[in-house]
């Protein structure tokens, strides 16, 4: 992540060996973060990287069913629901994915999630 913030001119911060954030620069002046989180998938018994981004505070008016049928198109990312908020995350595993998969990885992330909260709130709040 720190690479690939130094590529694209963001701004990096790791919070620890498991935890860092990248603030990714978009067209028109506009920002997204990204949250990278390394954590052991118990099922598979291997180590995953995640990529999230948030959208907007979770409520029921949101168009679910659309959204999820538009995630099908998406090449990395899925909509998810996380501590009250729609968010955008990405995952896949830390062994074996190329560092070109994770830069696009993170750039989809930190699309998805500004476009799909414009779409929704009409502002650029992440």
């Amino acid at each position: 992540m720190k690479s690939y913030s130094d590529e694209i001119g963001g701004q990096y911060s790791s919070y620890d060996n498991t935890h860092s954030i990248i603030v990714v620069p978009l067209a028109g002046g506009r920002f997204q973060s990204v949250i990278g989180t390394i954590k052991e998938n118990k099922l598979y018994s291997r180590n995953m990287v995640t990529f999230t981004s948030k959208i907007c505070n979770y409520h029921a008016g949101l168009p679910l069913k659309n959204l999820l049928e538009q995630s099908a198109l998406f090449n990395y990312g899925r909509f998810i629901i996380s501590d009250d908020f729609l968010q955008i995350e990405g995952v896949a595993s830390l062994e074996g994915t190329s560092e070109s998969s994770v830069k696009e990885m993170i750039q989809e992330v930190a699309n998805l999630a500004d476009q799909y909260e414009f779409k929704l709130t009409g502002a650029d709040v992440h």
